[in-house]
């Protein structure tokens, strides 16, 4: 599939195209987000935040431009926001008195859409988890479902710090490699 058949059959919400698209640019969004953050977490966050809201808008996407210059250019603002949210919250914190506090607070609570959408991906990765070697899901589970830390999982293992990086690494490629395969 070419870049730009993709684009159009992305615009008529084909799930393939936007597999093909996210496949196709996801190492060069990650990496520039990557050189700017200094930080693989918020490189991650900050790309998958940029093929949302891009496929969100890939109506609005004007082929004049070349689509890896329009993707860097939301990933780009996507970070400018971000950057921009947190100065303006340290600036809150640092002028709130503590009743301001009690005030301040956001309603971030998942509607029950949210939660249904979520409960739905979380089955379907359940399932695709399944299909993993038992170690590889023993892995996967105790680092983002126990939420424990790599030293965590290494003495639950008793294995090696590092080879627990390893191994949680490639359950994670295996697991992605599963998931593209749909």
């Amino acid at each position: 599939m070419e870049i730009k058949e993709a684009i159009e059959k992305a615009k008529k919400n084909n799930q393939m195209a936007f597999n093909f698209l996210l496949d196709t640019y996801w190492n060069d969004v990650y990496g520039f987000q990557l050189k700017r953050t200094q930080n693989e977490n918020d490189a991650e966050d900050i790309t998958i935040q940029t093929f949302s809201k891009a496929f969100d808008k890939i109506d609005t996407y004007n082929d004049k431009y070349v689509f890896k210059t329009w993707l860097i250019t939301i990933s780009k603002n996507i970070h400018i926001d971000l950057l921009r949210r947190q100065k303006s919250s340290v600036e809150s914190t640092a002028n709130t008195t503590v009743e301001d506090e009690y005030y301040a607070i956001a309603d971030e609570s998942p509607s029950a859409e949210d939660k249904l959408i979520t409960e739905q991906n979380l089955a379907k990765l359940l399932r695709d988890i399944k299909k993993l070697k038992p170690h590889y899901q023993k892995v996967i589970n105790l680092r983002y479902f126990q939420e424990l830390s790599y030293k965590e999982i290494s003495i639950e293992l008793d294995e090696p710090i590092n080879n627990v990086k390893v191994k949680l690494l490639r359950a994670k490629k295996l697991l992605a490699e599963i998931i593209a395969k749909k």
